[in-house]
């Protein structure tokens, strides 16, 4: 499998939140080329600001492995993951994270910079898909004003 078709299923995640009317992210946790963990925004239905897509899915593959690493899998996620998500993954020690959308405004880089929040180990890959993952942001903020 490609890291397109992944986040195609990241992107599939993110519809389900954006039907209902969540901040539509979507992330999914690939390990061995199976899908292990599947999430999207919740922060409005739980009301809980941590709850977001890749927290979720991170204790959901969790729970699935009966681990608290992460060093063999590869988390998709249809935005940028934001400074406190980045954070949870540095804890995860997760192996890679593939990402689509930019996000500028309130991704990690905000507050770091040039400097690497994720564990030394994990390798990053940016722009997947980062088209099609911010048309469904953008439409999603525009149909709030």
């Amino acid at each position: 499998m490609t890291d397109e078709y992944y986040m195609q299923q990241a992107l599939k995640e993110a519809q389900k939140a954006f039907e209902k009317d969540e901040v539509p992210i979507g992330a999914i946790v690939v390990m061995q080329d199976r899908i292990i963990a599947r999430a999207f925004n919740q922060v409005e239905m739980l009301n809980d600001s941590t709850a977001h897509a890749e927290i979720l899915a991170l204790t959901t593959a969790y729970n699935f492995l009966g681990s608290k690493y992460l060093p063999e899998a590869t988390l998709y996620v249809t935005v940028e993951p934001c400074l406190m998500c980045s954070g949870a993954l540095y804890w995860s020690k997760i192996g890679r994270i593939v990402f689509g959308a930019l996000d500028d405004k309130n991704s990690y880089r905000r507050s770091t910079g040039d400097n690497n929040p994720f564990h030394p180990k994990t390798v990053i890959t940016g722009s997947v898909l980062g088209e099609e993952c911010a048309v469904l942001m953008k439409d999603f903020f525009k149909s709030k004003r």
